[in-house]
């Protein structure tokens, strides 16, 4: 199948803005919680007019500031329930929200925040903050930088009491469903990031349309889940807005090291969560099986769910000795795992990166059920996903509804919608790349079945996805690395890995040089030299700092040094000297095995 839709399932509104959900909400269900934060260490809910009341005067604040109709505020911190309400109250007051990665280095958000023409930034810590004043003079336009830890929030509210709610309310109703709600840099091949215009409308039709489609997941007064992926990223800011648009409880957790003590006490009816996220928790608890003595029961276990789910998908379902089986390691294996994800979650919603099909059968078979789903920055996250009554497990699902995928002559996955992006900020050449025909022109690869299921297939761009969903633009940090006397080449991988590392060759030239300055013999080759002490030390600086130009998910954590240069006549690099990284990443599929098994 070429192309494929479905009816939309929400109808956008036809004007009016975000805000108008908050709106909505407190007139509607006022006394229903919609979203809890932390207070002294436990939770404590926030009723829908109490979140209003709150945007409000935050809103006030920013007004009062001096913030304009249109104007960008950077929000740069975690996770927490201050990013849900300075996001809304930065729309309250008019303006457009550009989310900062909290791990940004100073030339990411010198870059982000002096292309976006930013006028005020929210950060949250010291550290944060620190980072904004070391760029800060290269920011003629930045007005304001408030901090959270310091009283950001208060002091907006005391700024703002001379704002009347009419006030307040005449400039929230000024941005219509086509003004922009916010920009979102993500990386691109040319080393700069872009920001992905993301308009009020984009989020409508993409929350109101997943919501609507996994309704028993959103069930007003019943539902709830616990934020805890980045809200920079733009799947992390869909689970915020369509958990506002339903409404159901949203909680957050600034710090994924307490996710499993934060699952426990929240206990949410449904997780968000990325692979790496499920990847760990099977592994935490096949170690601890392990370490407890009992790893050839939780594989016995393991294997019975993943049977037990791929029979669910054959004719006549699992077998009697297979239910009876299933039924005793329930008891011993399964409710515990799913005692480790709050307990009530039976659906979680993955994205950012692959899924493999064998996790899949695993959580489905252990009464968690994970849909995979497949989207972009510019697709204002899920353009596809698996719904919760027909799921399709190594697919990404069926697309939203309300939109089209098709597939181009050469495979690649084009997508047609109202979720869909108007363009990136101040960069007219690479809107009318991307956006060629009316069609949004992804770089994936990808098949659709006779259902209308999204398979991913391979990616025609470089850009890197970590198994954690971070996008990485190899040639920011490459460059860097490459620049260093010592280093010839080098290739960064990670795609669907659990961390960025690369591969990396010794410039032959420059070696006898370096050997000299060591007082190590000339003879050595780069062959020699791979565990090599020292040169490994000299090698790291060079990746020290290239990673300084990156954030902290972006950077190389492990590498391998190669026995050889890459060369047109090895088949590694084109006569430009441009890396064939197909070939490469074929060729050396053993180093780089090695740097996530070593």
């Amino acid at each position: 199948m070429r192309e494929f839709s479905l009816p939309a399932l929400y109808e956008v509104p036809a004007d009016g803005n975000l805000t108008d959900l908050i709106r909505r909400n407190a007139a509607l269900h006022p006394e229903v919680a919609v979203l809890s934060r932390k207070r002294d260490g436990g939770w404590e809910d926030v009723t829908a007019a109490a979140f209003l009341a709150e945007v409000r005067a935050v809103a006030k604040g920013l007004i009062a500031a001096g913030v304009r109709p249109g104007d960008r505020i950077c929000l740069m911190s975690r996770t927490r329930y201050e990013w849900t309400l300075l996001d809304f109250a930065i729309w309250g007051a008019g303006g457009v929200t550009v989310p900062v990665y909290e791990t940004s280095s100073p030339e990411q958000i010198a870059w982000i925040l002096g292309d976006s023409g930013a006028v005020a930034c929210l950060v949250e810590t010291d550290a944060h903050a620190g980072a904004v004043n070391t760029v800060r003079e290269r920011l003629p336009g930045l007005l304001h930088v408030w901090q959270i830890e310091r009283g950001a929030v208060d002091l907006l509210r005391e700024q703002g009491a001379g704002i009347t709610d009419e006030e307040a309310d005449e400039r929230a109703a000024l941005a219509g469903a086509d003004s922009p709600a916010t920009i979102v840099y993500t990386s691109g091949t040319t080393g700069r990031p872009k920001g992905c215009v993301l308009t009020h409308r984009n989020f409508f039709a993409e929350a109101g349309n997943v919501v609507e489609r996994l309704r028993p997941l959103f069930r007003t007064g019943e539902c709830s889940v616990l934020l805890f992926l980045p809200v920079a990223h733009v799947f992390g800011r869909l689970v915020q807005v369509a958990a506002v648009l339903a409404p159901i409880r949203l909680g957050h957790c600034a710090d994924v090291k307490q996710l499993t003590e934060e699952l426990g006490s929240f206990r949410p009816t449904m997780v968000l969560g990325v692979p790496r996220v499920f990847e760990k928790v099977y592994n935490s608890a096949r170690a601890k099986a392990q370490a407890d003595g009992k790893g050839r029961i939780f594989d016995k276990a393991a294997d019975t769910a993943i049977a037990y789910s791929r029979a669910l998908d054959a004719p006549g379902g699992p077998s009697l000795r297979l239910r009876l089986a299933h039924r005793v390691f329930d008891k011993l294996v399964y409710a515990k795992l799913r005692a480790a994800l709050g307990g009530r979650a039976r659906h979680a919603i993955s994205g950012g990166a692959p899924l493999g099909e064998r996790l899949g059968h695993f959580y489905r078979g252990i009464g968690f059920t994970v849909l995979e789903g497949y989207g972009l920055t510019e697709s204002c996250a899920a353009t596809a996903f698996n719904p919760w009554d027909r799921q399709k497990i190594g697919t990404v699902g069926q697309p939203l509804p309300g939109s089209v995928v098709r597939i181009a002559d050469d495979g690649e996955v084009l997508l047609h919608g109202e979720h869909v992006f108007t363009g990136y900020w101040n960069n007219e050449a690479a809107t009318a790349e991307a956006l060629a025909d009316g069609w949004f022109h992804t770089g994936d690869l990808g098949t659709l079945d006779e259902d209308g299921y999204l398979r991913i297939t391979g990616r025609k761009k470089e850009i890197i996805v970590t198994a954690g969903g971070k996008n990485v633009a190899p040639a920011v940090i490459e460059d860097r690395i490459r620049a260093h006397a010592l280093i010839a080449e080098c290739m960064v991988v990670g795609d669907g890995r659990p961390f960025v590392g690369a591969l990396i060759t010794l410039d032959e030239e420059f070696l006898p040089r370096w050997l000299a300055e060591h007082g190590r013999p000339a003879e050595l080759t780069p062959a020699d030299l791979r565990e090599d002490a020292e040169l490994l030390a000299a090698v790291q600086r060079a990746v020290d700092d290239g990673n300084a130009a990156v954030s902290q998910a972006e950077s190389v954590r492990k590498f391998r040094v190669l026995p050889a240069q890459f060369t047109e006549e090895s088949g590694h690099v084109t006569p430009s000297l441009k890396l064939k990284r197909g070939v490469v990443a074929k060729d050396f599929a053993t180093e780089i095995d090695a740097l996530y098994t070593r």
